[in-house]
């Protein structure tokens, strides 16, 4: 279920976040890094599930999760480690209200044409074929964002469990992938993305193991990371973060032996450790100045296990497929370049 922290709680901990550093410090040691050319994780250490960023046109990163922190917590950052809250997407008086009761998951954060758009979920738990996704707009990317209302819903589309949206160009078209655990699907949209184009017809991409739909486009190929296993049971969570590829936005996905997504074959990226539980729902990959590449995802922390924290690795390409070092979340890390 989707726990929302209490406003003192959230407060006390924003007042030790900026830093980017948890925990207790480095002991002194030579086969430690310097620690001020160092991160460890998590970057956010309060509950900040389902990640997504974009870069301002002034080259600030900006973040937005589902709301833990009510009507979709904003961060920001130059540095994709030392994150502050700028405000939140909606208010208790513009937010999204086709689900009544329901709460705003898995937003998608996009630059369409001179517009900022959001997409996002709407739920309540267990509500599969009453959920739908949503789009909002806003001038800026800190907000405020104008709600647009639902593109559809579940027992609309003939999709269960229809959320976790994904949106992508590709050839001058507009379209949104979605999806969680009843089949991942496609639909094209509308050249302002604020609507479903006439007469499309959804297309099942991915079987039924996924939620929280990432496509990457890199040297010819199609990514998809995905999420299987339990986002949401505390340490005993196991969400574990996957990937699939394609030569065609459309698939066939398949692992690295050939094996389709469809009947829900996959690699696995991110998985468990000791530090770290529920790893999944990563976020758009970032490149730095440096040209690598950088994923955001939450999880749980062994050691704290209050909410999903947000947790940041490098990926690094391998034979044409991305990885992460030892496939699970990094403790320490050297810093990005910006």
């Amino acid at each position: 279920m989707k726990r929302v922290m209490s406003p003192i709680l959230i407060l006390s901990i924003l007042l030790s976040c900026g830093s980017g550093v948890t925990g207790d410090p480095l002991p002194d040691n030579p086969e430690v890094p310097d620690v001020k050319t160092t991160y460890r994780n998590p970057v956010v250490n309060f509950s900040l599930p389902d990640p997504t960023i974009i870069q301002a046109a002034d080259s600030t990163f900006y973040l937005y999760a589902t709301e833990d922190i009510r009507n979709v917590p904003i961060l920001h950052s130059s540095d994709l480690v030392n994150w502050t809250e700028v405000g939140t997407a909606f208010t208790d008086q513009t937010r999204p209200n086709f689900e009544p009761k329901g709460g705003i998951w898995a937003p998608d954060i996009n630059r369409i044409g001179d517009k900022y758009v959001l997409y996002y979920s709407m739920s309540v738990w267990g509500g599969e074929w009453t959920c739908g996704i949503g789009v909002a707009t806003s001038d800026k990317p800190e907000g405020p964002f104008q709600d647009h209302g639902m593109l559809f819903r579940s027992n609309e589309i003939g999709v269960q469990n229809s959320i976790d949206p994904f949106y992508i160009e590709e050839g001058g078209s507009r379209y949104l992938f979605w999806g969680s655990f009843r089949g991942i699907f496609a639909i094209e949209l509308t050249d302002n993305g604020l609507s479903v184009k006439p007469g499309a017809e959804k297309k099942q991409i991915a079987g039924t193991a996924y939620e929280g739909t990432y496509i990457h486009k890199k040297n010819g190929f199609y990514y998809l990371f995905a999420s299987t296993g339990t986002c949401c049971e505390g340490l005993k969570s196991t969400y574990t973060t996957v990937v699939g590829r394609s030569s065609n936005l459309f698939g066939p996905y398949a692992d690295k032996s050939g094996q389709s997504m469809l009947t829900n074959h996959h690699e696995v990226l991110i998985q468990k450790n000791n530090s770290f539980v529920g790893t999944g729902h990563n976020s758009e990959i970032v490149t730095d100045k440096a040209g690598n590449d950088w994923i955001f995802y939450h999880g749980v922390d062994v050691k704290n296990p209050h909410g999903r924290v947000l947790l940041l690795d490098k990926v690094q390409w391998k034979e044409g497929w991305p990885r992460i070092e030892t496939s699970s979340p990094s403790v320490q890390s050297l810093l990005p370049v910006f």
